[in-house]
């Protein structure tokens, strides 16, 4: 016997259906009803698109892309799905351990999605959502969202005064940039969520210099807040390359993180745990 619930974010609404557990933003369900998306089971069997297929992620996750037109618009968007089917016991309980209370993997990221929203960190908009739950564990669930219009992630490509000669001009903007996405992800912290992998292929920057953040299915508010800090700005260190960040491009984006005008010694510490864990990832990749 199972039962069905569905969560949805406030611009979300249930499909005209009142028996499928579906939500879908408004503007996507004309777009979604066309492709047949109309019930928890239609969106576990559709099967059209690109598949994002990634390794180590566990055979009970699928991704999807695909593209849809939305209501008013005369232009396709991406729509990225994820789901989990029949996720293993033990992984829902580490689930719900690090979520702090009981959640489906696809409301745990909505939730995070929802909550960092608010507190003005931009986010990918959730466009769909549902789940479906056993007596006590999740059977499966769901998450689409929409692409971020005119952006990029970080990884794929850097404003274009990271190449080329280094005049006075350049050396501000760049500057200029640092000081901004530090304050982007000190902002990010201050929420006391972790991104938990915070690479640049997952930070986007707008055509207009706007930052966001996407993959936040593991962005939560972990006990031990600093392990996790240090692993993040880890992983944005090790993903940074060389050829476009300097030491002392990456020391003025601590301090501009850290808010401070100079190193003290609690900043030295953080430091030395920072190229202690980069370290570590690196033997791990070449491994």
């Amino acid at each position: 016997m199972t039962t069905t619930q569905a969560t949805h974010p406030a611009d979300c609404e249930r499909t005209a259906d009142e028996g499928t557990p579906l939500f879908v933003a408004q503007g996507f369900r004309d777009a979604f009803s066309r492709l047949g998306l109309t019930s928890l089971d239609a969106v576990f069997a559709f099967d059209t698109g690109r598949d994002l297929a990634k390794p180590n992620i566990g055979r009970f996750r699928r991704r999807l892309q695909w593209e849809a037109t939305p209501a008013g618009s005369q232009q396709p968007v991406k729509v990225f799905l994820k789901r989990y089917d029949r996720p293993p016991r033990a992984r829902q309980i580490g689930n719900w351990l690090s979520q702090h209370g009981r959640r489906s993997f696809a409301t745990a990221e909505r939730e995070a999605i929802d909550e960092l929203a608010a507190a003005g960190i931009n986010t990918p908009r959730v466009v769909a959502c549902g789940e479906q739950w056993g007596l006590l564990f999740e059977r499966r669930s769901f998450l689409m969202t929409e692409e971020i219009r005119d952006s990029r992630s970080l990884e794929q490509r850097l404003p274009e005064f990271f190449d080329g000669a280094a005049t006075p001009a350049v050396l501000r903007s760049r500057r200029k940039f640092i000081r901004q996405l530090a304050g982007f992800i000190r902002r990010f912290h201050a929420t006391g969520r972790r991104h938990r992998d915070l690479y640049l292929s997952h930070i986007f920057c707008s055509d207009a210099g706007e930052f966001s953040l996407i993959d936040l299915a593991r962005a939560t508010r972990p006990l031990l807040q600093r392990r996790f800090q240090i692993k993040d700005i880890a992983q944005l260190h090790y993903s940074s390359p060389a050829t476009s960040f300097s030491r002392t491009d990456r020391l003025r984006f601590y301090l501009t993180y850290a808010d401070h005008r100079g190193l003290l010694p609690q900043d030295k510490t953080f430091l030395h745990a920072v190229m202690k864990k980069t370290a570590r990832m690196v033997r791990h990749n070449v491994k």
